[in-house]
């Protein structure tokens, strides 16, 4: 950095920025969330949302959550071996994936096609058990799921499976590509989709008990598509992907400290390539957490914090570890906390200002809300905030 000017430091000051977890959130969003829906599978993927898997899933649970979602079977048996009994579903195994703990742990597997139906029957048969399965239907995203001209053949494959005692299709599933726009009419085409794929699967002799097809922005904005079940996992750390509402409370609070504060006159150029000159005379303050801490570089000249009860701009690039804050002529000093992601808890010291939210960083960063939160590093320290007792009214989990 090219930075002239006076620098006060002080030694041994604890530069280390923080990311504080608040399961009291968690615990709101969940009861808010289950009372929409018959049932709440609480989605713990990516080590839930980077916030802690088996934390997120303990406080949903305890808080109207009744089974558990997750991607691979690697994220499932870390949830069984922390103790975690309840019900799990696992949907994007590799059918050349070692499905031996689905067996073992009781986890139920998503079956996209006739490759990974025959890998679940395989399984089966060697460890003589039987393994419930959802069958996984593409309803309009191209991605994961069955393609709708090879469903029938699923299910007839899958009703072959159960005759010979090898699985039990306890589900039908799919995944909306449009709910963060409840208007979009692809909604109700793929609740069409899911419909007919029922049809087909009962036509083949199934009779699954639950059909699931929305996540959180289904069950905020396209109540039509809440059936059986609901997974939710997004929602449960306060992320509306409509942006429409106002009912969630953001999880995750970052805060870092000053390390360093200097003075410095018009046209100092700050950053990598002096992405950023002064104005006029300034004051800045050095942020000890940058993009390997999970801040996007993308946000650089967009980005701000709070600091000192005052929303104040990042200026320069966003290096590796570090960010500068054009303070302006706030009476800041290293050792003083700028909060870098509000949730809904009080700045330290207060705040004349908003704090920046989760959803700001990824407009900053032309990102997701989602992608922020599952970035932030693992060199924040992390604190968490307990979650009230089960029965706690929704009023006193603030």
């Amino acid at each position: 950095m090219t930075l002239t000017g006076p620098v006060a430091v002080v030694p041994g000051l604890r530069a280390r920025p923080v990311l504080t977890v608040r399961l009291d959130a968690v615990a709101h969003n969940t009861r808010l969330l289950a009372a929409r829906a018959p049932h709440l599978m609480a989605v713990v993927k990516a080590d839930g949302f980077g916030l802690g898997a088996v934390d997120l899933a303990r406080t949903a649970l305890a808080h109207g959550a009744r089974s558990l979602g997750v991607t691979t079977l690697t994220e499932a048996s870390a949830l069984r071996a922390a103790g975690v009994t309840a019900p799990v579903l696992s949907w994007l195994d590799a059918p050349d994936a070692d499905l031996t703990p689905a067996v073992l742990l009781g986890v139920d597997l998503a079956v996209p096609d006739l490759a990974h139906l025959d890998a679940v029957r395989a399984t089966a048969r060697r460890l003589r058990r039987s393994v419930m399965v959802h069958l996984y239907l593409d309803c309009g995203t191209a991605r994961d799921g069955c393609p709708p001209e090879q469903w029938a053949r699923l299910c007839a494959a899958a009703a072959d499976a159960e005759r010979e005692g090898t699985v039990h299709v306890v589900g039908v599933m799919g995944h909306l590509a449009c709910a963060a726009d409840p208007d979009d009419p692809e909604n109700a085409a793929a609740l069409a989709r899911l419909t007919h794929g029922v049809a087909q699967a009962s036509a083949a002799g199934l009779h699954p008990a639950v059909r699931h097809l929305a996540a959180t922005a289904g069950v905020l904005g396209v109540p039509g598509s809440v059936l059986d079940l609901v997974r939710v996992g997004a929602g449960l750390a306060g992320i509306d992907p409509s942006g429409r509402t106002s009912v969630l409370r953001d999880v995750a609070h970052v805060t870092a400290p000053v390390v360093q504060v200097r003075d410095v006159p018009a046209g100092t150029g700050v950053g990598y390539d002096h992405a950023h000159r002064t104005s006029a005379p300034t004051r800045l303050a050095l942020l000890p957490l940058g993009y390997a801490d999970g801040l996007p570089v993308q946000a650089s000249g967009r980005a701000e914090v709070l600091l000192h009860g005052r929303r104040r701009p990042l200026v320069g690039r966003i290096s590796m570890d570090q960010v500068v804050v054009d303070a302006g002529d706030l009476p800041v000093a290293p050792g003083d906390v700028a909060t870098v992601i509000g949730a809904d808890a009080p700045a330290p010291g207060g705040a004349d200002e908003p704090a920046p939210t989760l959803a700001e960083w990824a407009r900053w960063a032309d990102s997701l809300p989602h992608a922020i939160l599952t970035g932030l590093g693992a060199r924040l320290e992390r604190r968490t905030v307990a979650a009230p007792s089960a029965g706690t009214d929704l009023q006193e989990s603030r």
